[in-house]
């Protein structure tokens, strides 16, 4: 699913015009993005949490030049789903790919 495809759908649910959901939408991945640039964590009860994880330092190789690279320790954004969605989701029987 897409952007436009949420933004659809919400239009469709609420009978919104699109560009006003699409606002909205964007507003929210705004929030979301800067509360976690922030170091603030985003709390979704019954959907799940938006935070940070720490990646270590760790060696790597360049293949094409042939030689090892240290990368450094970094921070990546991570989505953990509340326990009620991760039950749900497994209740999935087929994944669409």
């Amino acid at each position: 699913m897409t952007k436009a495809d949420i933004v659809n759908e919400i239009s469709k649910d609420l009978g919104l015009e699109k560009r006003l959901v699409l606002e909205v939408v964007e507003a929210f991945m705004e929030n979301v993005r800067n509360s976690l640039i922030e170091n603030n964590p985003v709390y979704l009860r019954g959907f799940g949490t938006f935070n940070l994880k720490k990646r270590a330092a760790k060696t790597a190789r360049n293949i094409t030049k042939k030689e090892t690279i240290i990368v450094p320790e970094h921070y990546i954004p991570a989505f953990k789903p509340c326990p009620e969605f991760q039950s749900r989701v497994a209740e999935v029987k087929e994944v669409k790919e």
